[in-house]
């Protein structure tokens, strides 16, 4: 049985954790391939809103597992945080989630190296979430990280301290002003370990072949967007992971001939958060409108998320990379109220038109051109069918789909789980 994999096409923010809830009754296994606690997954449902980092976003289903794969890594103080909120809803999460022994571990001293490297950039900072993530993804390619499978080991604590220490000395190495007790970061810090031991471990690779062998389904689901691939995102304003479709290759240990069904996910519109390049960025009444309106705080951080008009020149390319087969557009609702929109087809280029997405695309090399599409001012939000929207949503819809050749098959029109229409 092949593996479907579900990502965001953007900078992240997309509304991932949403239609992982929404598709998770057709999936016996949701497993996350990458990314750690950078990420915030929200989900709405009953009324209420939850807010998932690492976890992945099947928990709140009880027929199905859910996978933490080697490619993600872990705090476990803010995974310990997640369960405590999982335990007061009645989640009986030890059933169901499984921890792969080969993922990483964020020490304290991790989340102290990323805010001291962050520092020290000044103005030339990347907008990093501070959880630490970096420096984790570059102990891990140095190999010297901790891994979960490490702390079934008698001397894992001996292991612990020789890489803080080491990363203690790197922080003095930054020559900045950081103020830090490890003895009360490390306290909460072991407490959490001895509850993120008291779950299942898994040599997750074995576990999901043999899974696929049984014919069981199983959903990927990553985390951040695209964009903000190591490799093909907007370096060097990028997370530390591989956030596209191959990413799900080596962060489960899925043969690349076992990938299905590829699930992109956009918003009818462009955010991001934190510093890097943004072609159609607005700065004006409907930029403002348009955050106001989709309530564009990061889930994790809390930043204001900048908004600009979908560019189609970007989400083109990361259906190129990820060899996307259905799309799903996000936040369509949010958009009610615009006489026109735009949607940018090509950018100029150093002075030429180009319809692909170059190497650096730095406000002084780019200039968006704009197609202008007619807007509706119907509320999506109480709509049910697709045979409910307006003319010009529809008209919208296949605008894009002649654009990015691939069929829209989901439109959400809100936040919670049943604001979802499939299209036929």
């Amino acid at each position: 049985m092949a593996v479907d994999l579900l990502l965001g096409l953007q900078w992240g923010d997309e509304g991932k954790g949403k239609i992982v809830d929404v598709l998770t009754k057709n999936y016996n296994i949701i497993a996350r391939f990458q990314g750690g606690p950078n990420a915030g997954h929200t989900l709405v449902f009953n009324g209420k809103k939850h807010v998932l980092h690492t976890i992945p976003s099947g928990i709140f289903h009880d027929d199905a597992i859910n996978l933490v794969g080697n490619g993600v890594v872990i705090d476990p103080v803010i995974f310990k945080g997640e369960l405590d909120k999982l335990a007061e809803q009645g989640i009986d999460y030890k059933k169901s989630l499984l921890i792969s022994r080969k993922a990483h571990i964020i020490l304290p001293t991790h989340r102290l190296l990323d805010a001291a490297s962050e520092a020290s950039k000044g103005k030339a900072k990347i907008g990093s979430t501070l959880k630490g993530i970096g420096p984790t993804y570059m102990d891990k390619t140095g190999r010297n990280g901790l891994r979960v499978g490490d702390l079934e080991l008698s001397d894992w604590k001996k292991r612990y301290r020789t890489l803080a220490d080491k990363h203690e000395s790197m922080i003095d190495f930054y020559n900045v002003e950081l103020e830090y007790d490890l003895g009360e970061l490390e306290d909460e810090f072991f407490k959490a370990v001895e509850m993120l031991k008291s779950l299942t471990f898994i040599d997750s690779e074995e576990y999901v072949y043999q899974a696929q062998k049984s014919e069981k389904t199983i959903l990927a689901e990553g985390a951040q967007g695209s964009l903000l691939d190591i490799d093909f995102g907007t370096y060097p304003f990028v997370t530390s992971s591989n956030t596209t479709a191959a990413g799900a290759c080596t962060g489960l240990g899925v043969a690349p001939n076992q990938i299905g069904e590829v699930f992109g996910i956009f918003k009818a519109y462009t955010t991001r958060v934190g510093s890097g390049p943004f072609p159609t960025e607005l700065f004006d009444e409907d930029g403002e409108t348009m955050g106001r309106v989709g309530n564009e705080f990061g889930a994790t951080t809390g930043r204001r998320r900048r908004c600009g008009w979908l560019d189609l020149v970007a989400l083109k390319y990361a259906c190129q990379v990820n060899g996307v087969t259905q799309l799903n557009m996000m936040k369509g609702d949010v958009l009610s109220g615009f006489k026109t929109l735009k949607v940018c087809t090509a950018y100029k280029y150093k002075g030429e038109v180009i319809e692909h997405l170059p190497y650096n695309i730095e406000p002084e090399n780019i200039e968006p051109i704009y197609t202008e599409v007619n807007g509706w001012e119907a509320d999506l939000t109480k709509m049910t069918d697709e045979s409910q929207f307006p003319k010009e949503l529809n008209e919208y819809i296949e605008f894009l789909e002649k654009e990015l050749e691939i069929p829209i098959t989901i439109v959400s029109v809100g936040p919670d789980r049943n604001q979802t229409i499939f299209r036929k």
